[in-house]
């Protein structure tokens, strides 16, 4: 087999494209052949040392991919070589091989590509544990999605319209916001065109006829977190999903007691380990919408596995739109 391999977690140039031995899957493992992976911004965060996660090293990067299970090993029953499968097991995807906790793997239903697959659990997993479990989003209700054009922002956009609501989509380019309005988005907000903070909150004011939205999805952090704030609605819930601009915001607490409004964590990583039959029930109910058409990844570009580094360049020029996937 072959993997992109992290001995030095300094950034990605330090990743190697190595030659290693095929493992064989022990007790509980799967051995998969990976026939696609997509690149989570986590994935950038974990070979630059910055993840809340440190893998012993050296490790193969890749969280999230899909293919066809090889073999199985000891007490695995649930699945079967020749079986497709997805998975989300933070590292390993990056690849022709891996092996994978065999409780860790979904398997696909007939029609679901492995290109779709390596490119769902993550962000949708994510999304409908913030928006419907997290917020209690409502139809009726109006959603500010930040950085709506990325993985997570697209999902978020096609969730809040599958429960009925109202989707302002918030992003860096005209082109960025067509896509979002393409996929269900009510309204856009090209942040370029309204300066912070005055201009940005003026915007998201007059998008909801000045009573702010009732949910706001912030994968991004940084300086849209506190504007964005001070123009929630009353009992407004606010999603603290990532930071992918890069700062760890602040915020005063007075804004949370002036608008009666909540500021909830979102860490569907943890969700899934703590209350696995509530995660199940959740990824059952994905793949249930998938099936129906209400939910589809929005994919910005396929590329082969050997131009990773390629792929990371263009994930950190902030040009993607929707999920980068790495195809064998």
């Amino acid at each position: 087999m072959h993997a992109w391999l992290c001995e030095n977690p300094t950034g990605v140039d330090a990743l190697t494209w190595k030659e290693l031995p095929t493992p064989t899957p022990g007790p509980g493992e799967v051995l998969i052949e990976i026939k696609a992976a997509s690149l989570n911004f986590p994935d950038l965060l974990i070979v630059q040392n910055k993840y809340q996660v440190k893998p012993p090293l050296p490790f193969v990067p890749g969280s999230e991919y899909a293919g066809v299970v090889a073999a199985v090993g000891e007490g695995v029953t649930h699945l079967r070589p020749g079986q497709n499968v997805a998975c989300l097991s933070g590292t390993g995807g990056f690849g022709t091989h891996t092996l994978a906790p065999a409780a860790l793997c979904v398997p696909l239903p007939e029609g679901f590509g492995f290109v779709d697959a390596a490119a769902f659990i993550m962000i949708y997993a994510t999304s409908f544990h913030a928006l419907m479990d997290r917020a209690q989003l409502k139809a009726g209700e109006t959603v500010l999605i930040l950085g709506a054009a990325g993985g997570v922002g697209t999902s978020a956009i096609q969730i809040s319209k599958a429960a009925g609501a109202k989707v302002i989509a918030a992003a860096s380019t005209d082109e960025k916001c067509e896509l979002c309005r393409s996929i269900g988005a009510d309204l856009t907000i090209n942040y370029t065109k309204h300066a912070l903070p005055n201009g940005f909150r003026d915007a998201i004011k007059a998008a909801t006829d000045g009573k702010g939205p009732d949910v706001i999805y912030d994968p991004v952090g940084g300086e849209f977190a506190e504007p964005a704030f001070r123009s929630i609605g009353w009992r407004g819930r606010y999603l603290v999903v990532g930071f992918a601009s890069g700062p760890i915001p602040s915020l005063p607490l007075n804004l949370m007691l002036l608008k009666g409004a909540s500021l909830v964590g979102v860490f569907w990583g943890d969700f899934a380990r703590r209350e696995p039959k509530a995660n199940a029930q959740m990824m059952a109910e994905l793949a249930k919408w998938y099936g129906e058409g209400k939910i589809k990844p929005v994919i910005d570009r396929t590329m082969p596995m050997a131009e990773l580094k390629a792929a990371y360049a263009h994930m950190g020029s902030r040009a993607v739109k929707g999920k980068l996937v790495l195809v064998n």
